[in-house]
């Protein structure tokens, strides 16, 4: 199974680590900004709630023996005044918009001497009101030092502690058409409720909620570009030594990558590739002086005996036996001569080596005296042909030839009895195609992959009668490749075989 790329998952698991850890930081820090804003606003209703008091009537106890004067307030001037005290508290709570705000004030007796009655939910606001006064604690009387002792009390006797009431608590209360923190303190002369709407506090909140989605985001791609960025610089050796091993070749065994600028982590597996291809340059080119210097001893013994050959046979009686002998055993050493020399151009290959003697060659008059020696050599195929006159490329017109010879051999040998051959060709402004396609038996997939492999001829059921050693594809190729151009095997339908020939126009010394 093929992972995607390390690259880009080393990215996405950087966004994925850095984006949880953002998502946390903000969703603390959210909470943390909201609950500060609440505890700022409590702070806020116990100050407005302690500063209630001085809007309330004093309470004057009569003298003795005397009437109980009544000193009462109009209930118009009371409203008055609470009124103003709601329109106060509208524009004290740290925003500049008006805050909606219920008020709530009732006297020892639960009466009512002022309620909030310009919001659209007045009734149920009020019933929350009523509630929480229900619940309310006295409100904290303002710290008093105790009285002293009377000068002939008892050493020993202690002050009874003072009990203090407890502060006001909160809450947060939601009706149909808002959300509202509510608190209530009882005095010793009334009770008082203050109901404040959130809906600013809320959209403060809607507002750095909406800066976290946006920034969070972009900080996560930020982080994704430059976890790319980063990636991209620790897998740079990695890279090269990609780039090293896609250069080597048979000519490019020499390649070293440089140790001085790579990173630590990476100096011990590029050391092992150099090593790695030391070891191959020297295999290679222990193999391959082989070969050459094989072929090269074995030319000359080869001339000698072919020549030996030669004249003992004209001096032997036509049609005797040892005349027959003697042609097969010269055969013999010609195709061994031909094994050689193929030999000895694949190891110039091999190196880098192959010289060309670079000519115009007329690729038009190369197909026709090739079509003249498959008319003699197997006139029971039909030949059809597809090439104008005139194809000129720049190149070695008899390493060329030799190309054609093998693929028409090619062509001849593995066709069907009274099979057909086509020969196509055409020109583009920079290359030069040739393409050769024969009736044949179709060839299985395992050996499309080998078959310029040298010294294979595929499977032995079907070509053992045919003559060869699995040198020639090989060797085209190589000449092929030596010109600049290719030899490749094309795709096409069942029941034939194309090979086709890529040359460039012009080829650079």
């Amino acid at each position: 199974m093929k992972l995607p790329s390390f690259r880009l998952r080393l990215a996405l698991l950087s966004a994925a680590l850095a984006g949880s850890t953002l998502v946390g930081f903000g969703a603390v820090s959210w909470f943390q900004i909201y609950n500060a804003k609440i505890s700022r606003l409590d702070a806020e209703l116990l100050n407005h709630l302690m500063r209630a008091t001085p809007n309330f009537p004093p309470r004057e106890e009569p003298p003795v023996g005397a009437a109980s004067p009544r000193r009462e307030l109009s209930k118009e001037s009371s409203r008055e005044r609470w009124q103003f005290y709601e329109d106060s508290l509208s524009y004290a709570f740290g925003t500049n918009t008006k805050t909606p705000v219920a008020l709530l004030v009732l006297d020892t007796n639960n009466n009512i001497l002022y309620q909030s009655n310009s919001l659209p939910a007045d009734l149920e606001v009020n019933r929350l009101l009523l509630a929480r006064l229900e619940l309310a604690p006295l409100a904290p009387s303002p710290k008093r030092e105790p009285p002293p002792l009377p000068s002939n009390a008892n050493p020993s006797f202690e002050r009874p502690p003072l009990i203090r009431p407890r502060p006001p608590q909160f809450i947060t209360k939601q009706t149909a058409t808002a959300v509202w923190r509510v608190g209530a303190a009882k005095f010793p002369n009334a009770q008082i409720a203050i109901a404040v709407s959130l809906q600013a506090v809320d959209q403060e909140m809607a507002t750095i909620r909406n800066i976290f989605l946006v920034s969070i985001p972009g900080a996560l791609l930020l982080v994704a570009v430059g976890a790319w960025l980063v990636s991209g610089g620790a897998l740079r050796p990695i890279h090269q030594l990609t780039g090293v091993i896609q250069q080597v070749t048979v000519k490019g065994l020499d390649q070293r990558i440089p140790i001085g600028t790579t990173d630590v982590e990476f100096v011990e597996l590029i050391q092992v590739f150099n090593l790695m291809l030391s070891r191959l340059e020297r295999s290679f080119t222990q193999a391959s002086r082989f070969s050459g210097d094989a072929a090269h001893e074995l030319k000359t013994p080869l001339t000698i005996l072919q020549g030996e050959l030669e004249r003992t046979l004209q001096q032997v009686d036509p049609g005797s036996e040892v005349q027959q002998r003697l042609s097969n055993l010269l055969d013999e050493v010609r195709r061994l001569s031909g094994i050689m020399r193929k030999l000895l151009l694949l190891s110039l290959a091999d190196a880098g080596k192959m010289s060309l003697y670079l000519v115009e060659v007329d690729m038009s008059e190369l197909l026709m005296e090739m079509l003249e020696d498959v008319e003699m050599l197997a006139p029971q195929l039909t030949v059809q042909t597809d090439f104008a006159d005139g194809l000129h490329v720049k190149g070695d017109r008899d390493l060329l030839i030799q190309v054609l010879q093998n693929l028409f051999s090619n062509a001849i040998k593995y066709n069907l009895p009274n099979g057909w051959i086509q020969i196509r060709a055409h020109q583009t402004p920079t290359t030069l195609h040739v393409t050769i396609i024969n009736a044949s038996k179709d060839i299985p997939v395992s050996e499309c992959d080998r078959i310029f492999d040298r010294f294979y001829r595929g499977d032995p059921s079907r070509n053992r009668k045919i003559e060869g050693i699995g040198l020639g594809l090989s060797l085209a190729r190589e000449i092929a490749r030596a010109h600049r151009g290719d030899l490749t095997l094309d795709s096409t339908s069942s029941g034939q075989t194309a090979f086709t020939l890529t040359l460039p126009m012009k080829l650079d010394n």
